[in-house]
């Protein structure tokens, strides 16, 4: 929002503008705002079958971790057998410990795997993203958000100040698009000339002429 203060000293608030009055422009504020909403769904689901594609990479990590649980469980189940055989228990069961011990870090090895294929699977999602969307939100946030501050404070402006902007930034075939003796007239403070301008301002920003303030003198804040 832009505040600002009439003639009166009464602090005034603009509501912000995010769309333009004229139809061209909204059409392509309209535009772009769609296509920012489609393009920050089509990432999302490509972030998706990528997550999904990259999280069959763990499948042998599962196999792996379920046969070295099986392994470890059987020699386990094995060493407590060979344990009761007496007098020899100890012996007999040591190398079924063993292979139970080996079967355990196998079943760990696949764990880990599946858990690196998950953190890299969630590591290219959030990279798909955040990247391509972050990319489009910078450039359309500097374009919509820009414009719609210009065109806020345009609404809070009066007509000579108006005026004097469109003097000073207006393109130079829009000026030559007045008529004669425009620049002239302004100076002297036709009220013809000073409202022609300002509408070219106006119309520079998509804005209707006679949308800014109604109250000479109105400062920005």
């Amino acid at each position: 929002m832009i505040t600002g203060w009439d003639r009166l000293g009464t602090r005034t608030i603009a509501p912000m503008r995010l769309y333009a009055d004229r139809p061209v422009l909204r059409t392509r504020q309209l535009t772009a705002d769609l296509l920012l909403l489609g393009w920050a769904l089509l990432w999302v689901l490509v972030a998706r079958a990528v997550h999904a594609a990259v999280l069959v990479l763990a499948e042998p990590g599962v196999q792996l971790e379920s046969l070295g649980r099986s392994i470890g469980d059987t020699m386990g189940d094995a060493a407590g057998v060979a344990g009761d055989v007496p007098l020899v228990g100890d012996d007999l069961s040591s190398p079924f410990r063993s292979l139970g011990e080996s079967g355990d870090g196998v079943a760990g090895a696949g764990q880990g795997l599946q858990d690196a294929v998950h953190t890299l699977a969630w590591v290219l999602a959030v990279a798909l993203v955040v990247i391509p969307v972050g990319w489009a939100l910078v450039r359309w946030a500097t374009w919509r958000l820009g414009w719609a501050r210009e065109a806020t404070a345009a609404g809070g402006l009066d007509v000579e100040l108006l005026a004097a902007r469109a003097v000073a930034t207006a393109p130079l075939p829009a000026l030559a698009g007045l008529p004669t003796g425009t620049g002239a007239a302004w100076r002297a403070g036709d009220a013809s000339a000073v409202r022609a301008l300002a509408d070219l301002e106006l119309r520079r920003l998509g804005l209707r002429p006679g949308s800014e303030a109604g109250v000479d003198g109105a400062q920005l804040r």
